[in-house]
Parts: structure tokens; sequence; C-alpha cells
């Protein structure tokens, strides 16, 4: 199986509407074997669902034991892994790209936010870090560019504000050398008008609540993720077995007492 960002990089392209490229994200490298197995052809791993599976909450997982956690899941399986790194642990872009390279994963999400600050990174201080970022892997890495134009206030607030600052981003990102971008929770009738704007493939996220993945698809998106909702929904199994057992426990306790 070639496992390469090339290989990764052409799932992107010649996709018809309605067939986007599926990537499950998984936690650790039980999941990614699941998901390997059932013929998905690569994989995405979400922050959140990682920092879970180590005892973190979301944004709060060291470097390190990301790193750690993802290398994992690249050994497990035989196919291409991106690797949801968030906003880079303010590392310089040689050391993320070496840690990267280093993990074996082919790909990562790097997103706009400034976690310190609590708000959007300036565009332009995105699109350079980006930009060396690229140069740092020539193309050794997939680079997902996320927007979070829909998670943080913007400038204007009505109207198209958030459209045209996603646009915005999205083609100085473009310039800076992502290979797809991904404005995170954006309106699903959107994702054709923001795909044609920018010009790149586009990854939504699909919500148990949203459109399906082939909907999305047909709506514009070329790539779908999941976050962390695959661990969610295996924690929510596995808090039904525990509750289950101990109310088969607690009856046993009852009927031993009579």
């Amino acid at each position: 199986m070639n496992t390469t960002a090339a290989a990764l990089r052409e799932l992107h392209h010649d996709r018809n509407p309605g067939d986007p490229l599926v990537l499950p994200g998984p936690w650790d490298a039980a999941s990614a074997k699941v998901f390997a197995d059932a013929g998905f052809p690569a994989l995405a791993t979400p922050s959140a669902g990682v920092a879970a599976s180590l005892g973190y909450e979301d944004g709060q997982t060291p470097a390190d034991e990301m790193f750690a956690a993802i290398t994992r899941i690249v050994r497990a399986v035989d196919i291409p892994v991106t690797a949801d790194v968030e906003a880079g642990y303010g590392l310089g872009a040689q050391e993320l790209v070496a840690r990267l390279l280093e993990s074996g994963a082919v790909g990562c999400n790097l997103e706009d936010t400034d976690h310190a600050a609590g708000a959007l990174r300036d565009p332009q201080e995105q699109a350079d870090w980006l930009a060396q970022v690229r140069a740092a892997a020539g193309d050794a890495l997939v680079i997902n560019a996320r927007i979070d134009t829909y998670l943080r206030p913007v400038r204007g607030e009505g109207g198209t504000a958030r459209e045209d600052e996603t646009i915005r981003r999205g083609l100085l990102y473009a310039e800076a050398g992502a290979d797809c971008v991904y404005p995170f929770a954006a309106p699903p009738p959107l994702l054709g008008e923001l795909a044609a704007a920018i010009g790149l493939p586009l990854n939504a996220v699909a919500l148990p609540d949203g459109p399906t993945p082939r909907e999305l698809g047909a709506l514009g998106a070329t790539r779908i993720t999941f976050g962390p909702g695959f661990q969610w929904r295996a924690m929510a199994a596995v808090r039904e077995m525990a509750e289950g057992l101990r109310a088969e426990m607690a009856g046993g306790e009852r009927r031993d007492r009579t």
C-alpha cells in the first residue's frame, strides 16, 4: 500500500460530486486498525479524540504525547494518515515538520485560531507561517488549512462577513501552499460557493445531526472528516455496557439480600 503524501494528495482530486474522500478519525492504534480493515483509503486523526484517549481536554495535550499517539496510529496501519496538530503547539515550522515526518504522518491540519488570545490569528501571519511549513515540508505533507471563521468573531459579523472573511483567508492560505481548506462548521449550503471561490479541495466535518458524507460531497465538499465523533460514539457504547453490567450486578446484590 502506498502511504506517501503523493498518494494522499491524489485521493483529493478527480472526485465526483457525492463521492467525497471519507477519512475516519482514529483515536488510537486499535481504532485505526478497525477503520483500515474496513477498507478506507486513508485516515485523519482528531485532536479531541486523541486527547480524550490520553486523558486530556481538547487543546491540552502536550505535544510529545500527541506526536507519540500519532506515531502509534501510523505504525498500526498501511494506509496514509494525516494528523490534526491543532495550531502547531508553538513549534517553529522546521521542528513541526520534522516531528510530523518522524511520526510517519503524511498530512496535517493546521488551524488559524490563536488559542492564547481566544481569537482568530491575523490571516497574513497565518499565511506566512503556512508558507514556512510548506517550504520545510516540500511535497512530503498534505496541508489542510483549517479556517475558524465560523467559530470565532469576525469583523462586520452581519451579512456575508463570515463568508467574505473565509474566502479571503482561504485564498491567502492557498497562495501559501495549502493543499486543502477546512472552513470548520461552515453552513453546508455554502460549501460549493466557498470551494469555487477558493479554488482548492474543501474539507467538511460530518456531524450526527447534519448532512451525510455523500450529501456534503454533493454540496461541494471534496473531503469529509468527523472530528472526535467516532471516539464519542465508541465511549457512549462503552458507557452503556458499563451501566448495563452495573445494573445487572446491583440486581444480583438485591436478590442475594432477600
